[in-house]
This record gives C-alpha cells, sequence and structure tokens, in this order.
C-alpha cells in the first residue's frame, strides 16, 4: 500500500468493491508497481543527514492541528471558522473532489459489463392494408482486462482523487495561514497608528511647552520650530499605516468571502496583536512527508501516472470481448413472447495490434517521462518543505532574540525621554536632547511593535511550514453554507 495514505481513511463500499474486482486480474497487469522513493532527509533540523525507510513514515507525527487557538484570539477563531465555510478557493477545491470522485466511478463502472435494452414499435400501410411491427432486444457486452490496462486506469483514478483532497487539505492549510498572517498585520498597524498617535500628542505638548518658554524669553524660536517639525513628521506616518492596515482588512474580508469593507468595524478596536505562548512542536524532517499537504499531493501524483504507464503498456497486447444480443419481433405485442420470434447471438471478439507505426510504443515512452517527471516534482517539493521549515525555524528564534533586545532599549529610551524633558524644564539641557530622546523612544517603540508582529507571523509561518492547520476531512458537497452571521454574534 502507498506509504501516504491515510490507514486510518475509510474507503465507500464501492470503492472497496471496485478495489476487490480488480485485484481478481491482478497477476496478469501489466506496468510497474508503485512504492514510495527513498528520499534523503535529515534526521534533525539541522542534523545529519540519513535515508528515510518506509517504517520510519508509520510514527507518530506532532499534534498540528488548530495550532492557531495558542494565539488566544477569539476573532481570529471566528474569522477561520468563516472562511472555512465560505472561501471561494476552497469552493473550488471541493468541486475539484467532487469531479475526481465521479471520475473514479466512472473509470471503475468500465471494469463490468454493460447492457443495454433496446424496443421499437411502428405501423405501416401498404398497397391498403395496414400492419404493425414490435421489437425488443438486449445488447451485452463485457471486455476482459486481462492485461490490467483497466486496472491501472482505475488505480490512477483512485491515486487522482487522494490527490485532489491533498489540494483541499493544502488549499486549507494556505487559507488558514494567510487569515492569521493578514491578521496579525492588521493589529499590528492598528498598534502602531495609536503609537504615532499618542508619540505626536507628547510631541505637540512639548511644543505648547517650547511656545510657553520662548514667550518667556527662556528659549530661541529654533526650538519652537522643531518641535512643531518633529510632531508634524511623526503625523505624516499615520496616513502611511492606515494605507497599510486598510489594505490588512480588505484582504480579511475577500479571504472571508465577503467584500473588501465588510470587516472594517469587526478589527477598527485596539485589540492587542496576537502572542503565540507555547512553542511549536517541530518533530523531525520525516514528519513533513505526512503532515505537508503539497508533499501528500505530489507524491499522489507520482503514484498516479506511475498507475498510467501500465495502462498505456497493456495497449500494446490483444484485447478480448464478449458480447451477446436477445432480439425478438412480432406485429403485436403477444408475439414477442412466442420462441420462434426470439433470436441470440453470443461470442468473443479478438482485437490484436499488429502495426500501428510505433504510436503504442510511443504512448508508454510518454507515460514513463511523465512518471520521471512528476518524480523530480516530488523530491523538489520535499526539499522546498524542508526549506520552508529550515527558515522558519531560524526567523522566529532570531526574531524573538531581537525582541528581547529591542524591549530592553525601548525601556532606557523611555527613561531617558523622561529625565531629558525634566532637565530641559529645569533649564539643564538644550532642546536638542529632547528631540532626540523622543526621536528615538518613538522609533524604538515602533520597531518594537513590528517585532512582535514579525513573531506572531513567525509563528504562522512554521506552523504552515510544518503542514499545521486540518484535522479532518472538510464536507464537499455543492450546498453554500454562510457562516457570516458568526462574526456578527
Amino acid at each position: 500500500m502507498p506509504l501516504l495514505i491515510n490507514p486510518a481513511k475509510t474507503i465507500p463500499a464501492t470503492r472497496a468493491a471496485l478495489v476487490a474486482l480488480t485485484g481478481l486480474l491482478a497477476a496478469c497487469t501489466v506496468g510497474p508497481d508503485y512504492a514510495l522513493p527513498q528520499l534523503p532527509v535529515p534526521a534533525q533540523w539541522n542534523g545529519q543527514d540519513s535515508t528515510v525507510t518506509p517504517a520510519r513514515l508509520s510514527v507518530a507525527v506532532p499534534a498540528l492541528s488548530r495550532w492557531w487557538l495558542a494565539l488566544d484570539d477569539e476573532t481570529l477563531n471566528r474569522l477561520i471558522d468563516v472562511a472555512r465555510a465560505q472561501n471561494l478557493d476552497l469552493a473550488a477545491a471541493k468541486a475539484k473532489i467532487r469531479e475526481a470522485r465521479a471520475t473514479y466511478r466512472q473509470v471503475g463502472g468500465a471494469l463490468l459489463p454493460t447492457l443495454d435494452g433496446t424496443g421499437s414499435a411502428n405501423r405501416s400501410r401498404s398497397n391498403g392494408s395496414v400492419g404493425s411491427n414490435f421489437q425488443a432486444g438486449f445488447d451485452a457486452s463485457w471486455e476482459l482486462d486481462l492485461f490490467g490496462g483497466k486496472q491501472r486506469r482505475v488505480e490512477a483514478a483512485a491515486y487522482s482523487l487522494d490527490a485532489a483532497e491533498e489540494d483541499l487539505r493544502d488549499t486549507m492549510l494556505t487559507l488558514i495561514g494567510d487569515i492569521a498572517s493578514n491578521y496579525v498585520s492588521a493589529r499590528g498597524f492598528r498598534a502602531r497608528i495609536a503609537l504615532a498617535r499618542r508619540t505626536a500628542a507628547s510631541q505637540r505638548e512639548t511644543e505648547a511647552l517650547t511656545r510657553t518658554m520662548f514667550r518667556a524669553g527662556s528659549t530661541s524660536g529654533a526650538d519652537m520650530a522643531n518641535a512643531a517639525g518633529q510632531a508634524s513628521s511623526t503625523e505624516a506616518n499615520i496616513p502611511t499605516l492606515e494605507v497599510s492596515y486598510a489594505q490588512a482588512v480588505h484582504r480579511l474580508s475577500v479571504l472571508t468571502g465577503q467584500p473588501p469593507a465588510a470587516l472594517t468595524s469587526l478589527i477598527e478596536n485596539n485589540a492587542p496583536i496576537p502572542t503565540p505562548v507555547k512553542p511549536v512542536p517541530a518533530g523531525v524532517p520525516a514528519d513533513i512527508l505526512l503532515t505537508r499537504p503539497d508533499v501528500r499531493s505530489a507524491e499522489r501524483q507520482l503514484a498516479q501516472y506511475t498507475a498510467l504507464i501500465g495502462e498505456a503498456e497493456a495497449a500494446r497486447y490483444p484485447s478480448i470481448s464478449l458480447t451477446g444480443s436477445i432480439s425478438t419481433s412480432g406485429s403485436s405485442i403477444g408475439d414477442l413472447a412466442k420462441g420462434s420470434s426470439i433470436g441470440w447471438l453470443i461470442g468473443p471478439s479478438v482485437s490484436v495490434p499488429i502495426f500501428n507505426g510505433g504510436q503504442l510504443a510511443a504512448a508508454v515512452d510518454i507515460a514513463v517521462a511523465q512518471r520521471d517527471q512528476f518524480e523530480a516534482a516530488f523530491r523538489s517539493t520535499v526539499l522546498t518543505a524542508l526549506e520552508d521549515v529550515e527558515n522558519a525555524i531560524v526567523t522566529l528564534a532570531q526574531e524573538r532574540l531581537r525582541y528581547r533586545s529591542l524591549s530592553e532599549a525601548a525601556n532606557a529610551y523611555r527613561d531617558a525621554a523622561q529625565l531629558a524633558r525634566t532637565l530641559y524644564q529645569a533649564g539643564s539641557s538644550s532642546f536638542l536632547d529632547v528631540l532626540d530622546a523622543e526621536r528615538s523612544l518613538y522609533s524604538a517603540e515602533d520597531s518594537l511593535l513590528q517585532s512582535q508582529v514579525a513573531i506572531a507571523s513567525g509563528y504562522v509561518t512554521l506552523n504552515k511550514a510544518l503542514g499545521g492547520g486540518w484535522d479532518g476531512v472538510k464536507e464537499v458537497s455543492n450546498s453554500a453554507t454562510s457562516a457570516s452571521t458568526a462574526l456578527r454574534n
């Protein structure tokens, strides 16, 4: 059994019956049987290389589902619930699963015999006499899958269905990550806007103090102008931050399947930036073969195109069909049941490819080349997944160190700004010291907020890189479910 199929996944009864039927002719099936390629994957993050064997993939993997709950933000949770119900990319991915399921049933039906019924009735007039004629019959046919071409086609359709399901999981993973990232950004911009306004208000107070001192003759006009200029510079940052905030909110609205301005009132409050408090269970590199849906999808596509080689190979061998028909005719409906009016025909037919200009051999070569392309794509997807996790681990760890340093700097600049202003009011320091201290404090506090956003975003990125976010099979029916009322309750 392919390694990346979830052994706990329930197989529908009709699908199980088709698998059992195709297994009856397995001994005659041509083409390669699929096996997951062994992959050189590090034994640990930033560790030594080792080759992953199939047994390694059976161990437990880190629990990464619903990781966003660790951010402890009820609004974020509600946004994700709405997006899971209304996002249009998810709707398209669900439709692809329905298509893949229908294709699987269609292909599986080709393994079974076909039976068609026919009937006709007509009335004619000839030489003044009127007559009736009734005909009925059945036609049956069954193409034996002696070399497993149809079985390989069913096998490929099953793998394609698995890939479509993994694509839905990948779409869900990306969606949840985008919702969380944009929500964190929106909260960050709101916090930075509030900081800019507080700082500008404080700087306007300093400007007023300087103007009073100027009128008293204890400071220069240059100091008053510098104070006004610094306050205006801080205020000039606010419109830019407002634009970025609006863009983040608009993106969130669209991700939840709503018009761009739908969530403006929901997020315009000054709620805190979400802060992760629990470490991410990174596990070991081999776990991404089970947790990353894009890796699982690439593996299923490799299995699909491996099976199609067998279908192309089987087309080079003879095919045998069993056909039969029963027909009856009469001048009245009652005559149809008379034995003398019933005829039948039954017998096998054989088709042997003799000369086709090398087309069938070329078809096999095409199938092999396509399989090789998907194997390369699978290996590339695994390497990219490893790179994503390594980058996310380093980025998050270093940003936490940066945040601690920025926090210490902000505390120091806060004390310096308060002291500089006190000394200036007492006439013991110049106004340039006040300007420099206030400018440094604003810069440090703004950088601290950006670092807080970067930590939360890094947490989101790491969970996405590890494949977290999916905790079960979603309903893929075409009925639309609206959850927008959840945002208003």
